[in-house]
């Protein structure tokens, strides 16, 4: 039975020219800054961002913890969505490790904080308070894209309170793509951008941290304090390199399957998805939580796999193929019609 994996774009496999790529990748150590394919993916992500210089790491909750570390010291503070991956999703790793603490906000229906309430949540030069160093954006948003316009706003803010400005753009390139942009007009207003390889862009591992030439060596100074050096990494870097030359366009394709399946599902009246609200290759939708389970089940069994935590989420990906989408539809609507 070939697996349809709709719970995320992270459960992608390498594709047989990424494998040949990573196989054939020159090597060295990395720690000492002598592999080669790691130093390229590095300079070559660098010049796409717009930014000095990029660091290759484990994963997207090393690289953001290694952007939030870089900023902000002992007491510091951190303004963050509520649902940002930031904050709600990697542990508290910048509270635990970092004694950095987090002031969380809202998100707007659009993906974006409200930034008169980011103004607001500003403490003042006391020592009664912790010093608010940092603001976090996420781009895409649970899938939503984050307007230019409103990056602009949200840089200005930034620079006029003397605060940096740290991008979680796991999924940048969905939303350079939606936009018909290239990423660098969306890095350009920020001071630190964290990339992850592994979602979308089909790598088996990894994410890039860009930023400043200095802010990248205070990174990089973390990362092997959190044990993020590693040595002969060219292997995964150029599964990386691969994912950028080659699998950056072909996004287009899974926010077109994501609408479809959206347009489709939307038939269904239990589940009440609006697929006008569909940006990129998420789609989000509630549904009676004593339901769900019934529902993963028939689907598993069907060789469909979904997940939940407060909502369902689906993901497009490149192992979702158009068919996969039309055989997805038809097994929801199989399950509904005998529920």
């Amino acid at each position: 039975m070939k697996i349809i994996d709709l719970r995320s774009d992270t459960v992608t496999k390498p594709t047989a020219a990424m494998r040949a790529a990573m196989a054939e990748a020159e090597v060295g150590d990395d720690v000492y800054g002598e592999d080669p394919t790691v130093n390229r993916l590095q300079s070559m992500i660098a010049e796409m961002t717009g930014m000095e210089a990029a660091l290759f790491a484990s994963s997207g909750t090393q690289s953001n913890l290694l952007g939030v570390m870089s900023h902000c010291e002992r007491g510091d503070e951190y303004i963050v969505g509520q649902h940002a991956h930031t904050y709600r999703f990697e542990g508290g790793g910048a509270a635990v490790l970092g004694s950095i603490q987090p002031q969380p906000l809202e998100f707007q229906e659009d993906g974006t904080l409200d930034l008169e309430e980011v103004v607001a949540s500003i403490k003042p030069n006391d020592f009664h308070f912790a010093r608010t160093r940092l603001l976090c954006l996420e781009n895409t948003q649970e899938g939503k894209v984050i307007p230019l316009d409103y990056l602009e706003r949200a840089e200005a803010l930034a620079r006029g309170r003397g605060l940096a400005i740290h991008l979680d753009g796991a999924r940048a390139f969905n939303a350079a793509v939606k936009l018909g942009v290239p990423v660098r007009e969306i890095t350009m207003h920020f001071d630190t951008v964290s990339i992850c390889l592994s979602k979308g862009l089909g790598a088996p591992v990894g994410s890039v941290l860009c930023g400043s030439k200095a802010v990248i060596e205070k990174a990089r100074r973390w990362r092997k304090v959190l044990g993020g050096g590693m040595r002969q990494a060219g292997i995964l870097a150029a599964a990386g390199i691969y994912a950028l030359t080659h699998h950056v366009k072909r996004l287009a394709q899974d926010h077109e399957n994501a609408k479809l399946l959206a347009e489709g599902l939307a038939q269904i009246e239990e589940l009440g998805i609006d697929p006008s609200k569909v940006q990129t290759n998420m789609i989000f939708f509630s549904m009676d939580p004593s339901r769900f389970k019934a529902l993963q089940t028939y689907l598993k069994g069907r060789g469909i796999l979904i997940s939940g935590r407060e909502k369902v989420r689906l993901v497009t990906h490149l192992d979702v193929s158009r068919d996969g989408v039309g055989t997805t539809i038809e097994e929801f609507k199989n399950h509904f019609a005998k529920a």
